[in-house]
Order: C-alpha cells, then sequence, then structure tokens
C-alpha cells in the first residue's frame, strides 16, 4: 500500500545533523466536512505539537529537513493545507480564499483536538495564515514563528480590478480541468517542471522532497499527475489592503518569530514588511526579528541557517 493510501503510518526514526534519534514522524489524517486535512506529526503524540503550515502549492514536506534540526523535547504537527499534498480538495465551484479558509481551518484543527492555546509555524502562505489567527484569537496564541513573511501580501489596490477580473476567468478555467484532461508526466519531467516553477527558491533535492506529497500515479505507467488543485493557481479574491493588515497586526500580543531570508522572496509592496513588524513590536510579549541568507524556501533548503535561531526562541 503506497504512502497516500495510508491513514497511518508506523513511527520512524530521523536523525539529527549529530547521527542521533530525534523525532519520530507518522502520517495523519483529520476529518473535515469535505473529506480529509493530512498531515505530519513529528514526535512525541503525547506533548501538544507545534502547527506548522506551509507555503502556497507547497505541503507538509516544506519542514522535512528543518524538524529534525529541533529540539528533540517538542512535537511538530505539519499540516497539507486543503487542496495541498494529500490533503482533500474542495468540492467542484468552491474557490479557494486561502488566507481566511487557512483561519478557518486552524480553527477546525484547534477545536479537533481540543485544545486551549497553540504554537504555530508557517511559512509564507502559512505565516500569513498565522498572523491571520493569531491576531483573531490572541488570547488563545503562546507563540508564532513566521518565515519570510510579516503578514498576508500587501497588492496595489489600484490594481485588484484587472488581478481579479483576471484571476476569475482562470478559475472557471482551471475548475474544467477537474472534469478531466490533467496532463500527466514521467518523474524527471515533473522534477524540471518544479525547478522551473519554483525559479531558483528551491533545490532539486528540495523538490524531491516536495514530491513525495505533490504527486499521484496516473493511469499509466511511470506517469503522475500534481496532487495539488489547479484551483490554487487563482486566489486573488482574498486580497487585503495595508490598512487591514496593520489593524490585524495591532491585535497581536503573543510571543513572535520572524525570519527573514536574503533575498527571500520579492514582495510586490517590500515597505510593508517593516511596517507590519513595528506594529506586531508594539504589543508582542517577545518579539525578535533575524535575518539569514538564502532564498524563500531556506527552511528547506538550508534549515541549518534557521534552525538554532528557532531552538533558542523556543526555549527561551
Amino acid at each position: 500500500m503506497s504512502t497516500i493510501d495510508k491513514v497511518l503510518t508506523k513511527s520512524t526514526p530521523t536523525k539529527n545533523i549529530n547521527g542521533h534519534n530525534t523525532h519520530s514522524v507518522e502520517d495523519i489524517q483529520i476529518p473535515v466536512p469535505w473529506g480529509i486535512i493530512s498531515g505530519k506529526w513529528w514526535g512525541p503524540k503525547g506533548i501538544q505539537p507545534i502547527v506548522a503550515l506551509h507555503g502556497r502549492q507547497d505541503n507538509a514536506g516544506s519542514f522535512d529537513t528543518l524538524i529534525p534540526l529541533l529540539s528533540d523535547e517538542i512535537s511538530v504537527l505539519c499540516l497539507d493545507m486543503p487542496g495541498h499534498g494529500l490533503s482533500s480538495h474542495y468540492p467542484k465551484c468552491q474557490y479557494y480564499y486561502v488566507y481566511w479558509d487557512g483561519i478557518i481551518l486552524l480553527r477546525r484543527i484547534v477545536k479537533y483536538f481540543k485544545w486551549t492555546k497553540v504554537k504555530l509555524l508557517g511559512h509564507s502562505l502559512g505565516g500569513a495564515i498565522s498572523f491571520l489567527y493569531a491576531a483573531s484569537f490572541p488570547d488563545e496564541v503562546e507563540f508564532m514563528i513566521s518565515l519570510d513573511i510579516a503578514s498576508p501580501s500587501v497588492k496595489d489596490i489600484t490594481k485588484s480590478p484587472d488581478i481579479i477580473s483576471d484571476n476569475i476567468d482562470k478559475f472557471l478555467k482551471y475548475e474544467s480541468l477537474q472534469s478531466g484532461g490533467i496532463p500527466s508526466y514521467n518523474y524527471n519531467e515533473v522534477l524540471e517542471i518544479v525547478e522551473d516553477a519554483y525559479k531558483g527558491s528551491i533545490t532539486k533535492e528540495g523538490a524531491i522532497i516536495l514530491m513525495k506529497r505533490g504527486l499521484r500515479p496516473a493511469g499509466e505507467p511511470e506517469r503522475y499527475y500534481f496532487s495539488r488543485d489547479p484551483r490554487l493557481k487563482v486566489s486573488a479574491l482574498g486580497m487585503i489592503s495595508l490598512d487591514l493588515v496593520l489593524a490585524y497586526a495591532s491585535r497581536i500580543k503573543c510571543a513572535y518569530l520572524n525570519i527573514r531570508a536574503v533575498p527571500g522572496m520579492k514582495f510586490d509592496n517590500p515597505e510593508s514588511y517593516e511596517k507590519v513588524l513595528d506594529k506586531i513590536k508594539l504589543g508582542a510579549k517577545r518579539f525578535e526579528y533575524h535575518k539569514v541568507e538564502g532564498t524563500h524556501h531556506v527552511h528547506l533548503n538550508n534549515p541549518e541557517r534557521i534552525a538554532p535561531i528557532i531552538n533558542n526562541f523556543i526555549s527561551t
């Protein structure tokens, strides 16, 4: 039975850079009204985990190289967001409002496990969702760690009408792919497509890791198609203005760590990054901001650059 067909795999010990067994890892599934949310639970099941959320069109494998370098005294639950990885796609005709959907999903997970407070780790989209959740439920988040993002991406509102109209037409186009015609590729073609799409942000090794959860077998032998929902390529209807982002930032109370990659991701409005952090700094219980050399996926490519920062933050 393949990994994608398993509800729960056996615990598999992993090793840190010193060769010691640290975290075991299990694949889990969480029921939701439209199907299941898949995830990877790293570490002891008796410890409430840090909830880790990946970036747009990535999956829970995004943290595979980072988690083994973190303290063996923690657990981490890495989730495949809806439509990503091994998680169920939304029903046909339903649009992905990725930021707001993410808050709802995170709330479902919290209630499913009956947690009273949560610890969050997010990269890119996952960091934006963690930001919104920490602001929406400021007394229910112990800490959040955001990787190469400060908030939902702030867009130029004068460009919004054109962006939204274009996304609507693209949504209808990608929706039709669900009824058939989804292209398939051999494995080497897949890796080339992925590396090209990420424009240097991930290495070939990173692409291989992401594709462990990012592919499904097609009908033909040795052919695969991408497991993520093609509708995820269009999600502009959930765009947020800077004023709203700053209002959310002012509500964050928890301990806060931001690690920014340099050069990292190119933002439409890069000046908003520092503005958001300045606002968070005013209300956060504890605030840390670090810059590290690397691409937007530095946590996947070079986890050793950020793991010590995270371990120190968690232990403080």
